[in-house]
């Protein structure tokens, strides 16, 4: 639900045009965590959408 527009005290739009953004590019985004031991979100980034800057960041 976090995800969905409207979800949360502020509108909720923070976390789902970041959903919507990072799907662009086809970047998965999940929430992972459990009731009252914080947020933790799963990211899954295709092979063919993040390269590496060759400096070993």
């Amino acid at each position: 639900m976090i995800f969905e527009r409207g979800f949360g005290k502020n509108t909720g739009l923070g976390s789902a045009l970041s959903q919507e953004i990072l799907s662009i590019t086809g970047i998965t985004i999940r929430e992972i965590d459990e009731p009252g031991t914080g947020a933790r979100f799963d990211m899954t980034v295709p092979n063919e959408a993040w390269r590496s800057t060759g400096n070993g960041a």
